[in-house]
């Protein structure tokens, strides 16, 4: 690519006019004063394949992608990342000069950033994690918690069968308990994660009983809107440490940023405050 030409980026979901990714990165591109745009481009799946291999002709280096195109996206890409591979999923793109694509997920790491910076007494290794959830944000999170060391995960869903599916393919850390039975094995977690969309604006509420949380317990809910949920409320009363959702979307977009721009950019409260907006 010339020097002369301005990289662009952006986020590709359907639908995505609801997405902060735009305002994130705009933030970060006026912070550093580097040349760039990063737009959000609603596609439809059956144009996915079309556009993805015509964005590079266009001056796209890369590209984040949403809700409903991660695994198709996996399946498109010339080159899958480990983890990637593992997730099943890819949110990053990254587009090489001659057209190829290599597909990579940044959710795990940006779990790990968010739950690091919001609990930096949490240690992996200190007990269980129970994980509510199997689709595809809870595939990124296991494969978060198994790499850092976690020595076991509770993982707990409404449709069992699918978080059997998960054990099968993630191993022997995993167990798996009844939905009916998950408030009973919160009083044993070290850390608990909400990966569901249970107790976001417009959705039911999370409703797991939560009496059995201890004080210390480090409880994460990938859900940002609302930014306090009901589950974060009633951890922070029982003496938990709380980390809310927001920080993951901030840290997972730092590596694609800095592949395509050329700057690692900062998670700051001014960001924070920016996306919020």
């Amino acid at each position: 690519m010339s020097e002369t030409r301005i990289p662009l980026a952006g986020v590709i979901g359907h639908p995505v006019a609801h997405s902060k990714s735009p305002k994130l990165h705009g933030h970060w591109l006026k912070t550093y004063g580097l040349a760039g745009f990063y737009v959000p481009m609603d596609v439809s799946p059956e144009d996915l394949e079309t556009v993805l291999r015509t964005l590079p002709q266009a001056g796209f280096v890369g590209a984040n992608v949403t809700v409903p195109h991660k695994e198709a996206a996996l399946r498109l890409a010339d080159e899958v990342s480990d983890r990637a591979k593992r997730i099943g999923a890819a949110n990053t793109l990254v587009f090489r000069d001659d057209g190829s694509i290599h597909a990579d997920n940044t959710d795990g790491y940006g779990f790990m950033e968010n739950l690091r910076s919001g609990a930096p007494d949490w240690n992996p290794q200190d007990g269980p994690a129970v994980v509510f959830g199997a689709g595809g944000a809870a595939r990124a999170v296991l494969q978060a918690l198994i790499d850092a060391g976690v020595p076991e995960v509770l993982l707990t869903n409404r449709t069992r069968a699918r978080a059997d599916q998960l054990k099968e393919e993630f191993g022997s850390q995993i167990t798996v308990i009844d939905w009916l039975q998950a408030g009973n094995v919160i009083e044993n977690a070290e850390l608990v994660v909400n990966t569901t969309s249970l107790g976001m604006q417009g959705q039911p509420e999370l409703r797991v009983p939560l009496d059995g949380l201890q004080p210390g317990a480090v409880v994460t809910d990938l859900v940002y809107a609302p930014l306090k949920t009901r589950l974060l409320q009633t951890a922070e009363d029982a003496g938990c440490t709380t980390v809310d959702g927001l920080g993951m979307l901030l840290h997972q977009a730092v590596p694609g940023f800095e592949r395509w721009f050329g700057h690692r950019p900062e998670v700051t409260d001014e960001l924070r405050a920016t996306v919020l907006g």
